[in-house]
């Protein structure tokens, strides 16, 4: 695999290390199989060399582009996760926030013909949750 298609493979799965240019550890200065700009391997070397060579805290996140703090963030996803903790989380929320297992119940349960406004009045009475229609029309189809 070229280094272009390298870049551009992790580029299209969101795995760029954002300061690439600030990684200057030896492993990553002299090319070949490791490459500054992904973002997994760079976090990876970085806790290797602090748990294994004995590098500072500070001298290995300096090296890879990494601040203290962002050392101990991946420190404790690597420990939490494993290597897939070494993934970024995707960003924004995971899901509706309002619609409890419970209200996803009562919504499928009930008969098809009642409208989605109708059935969200009758989740703020049951529930004490306001939902707009559309977010009850939504659970409807899932």
């Amino acid at each position: 695999m070229s280094q272009a298609s390298r870049l551009r493979a992790l580029e299209a799965e969101g795995l760029l290390h954002p300061r690439a240019d600030a990684v200057t550890a030896a492993l990553f200065t002299e090319g070949g199989f490791f490459l500054a700009a992904d973002k997994v391997q760079v976090k990876y070397e970085m806790l290797r060399a602090h748990l294994l060579d004995g590098v500072p805290v500070t001298a290995a996140a300096a090296a890879h582009g990494y601040s203290r703090a962002g050392f101990y963030l991946v420190t404790a996803a690597f420990e939490q996760a494993g290597m897939s903790g070494l993934l970024d989380d995707k960003r924004g929320r995971r899901g509706p926030v309002k619609l409890t297992a419970e209200i996803v119940e009562f919504l499928r349960s009930a008969p098809p013909a009642r409208s989605g406004a109708e059935l969200a009045a009758e989740v703020t009475d049951r529930f004490g949750v306001d939902l707009h229609r559309r977010t009850v029309e939504r659970a409807r189809r899932r």
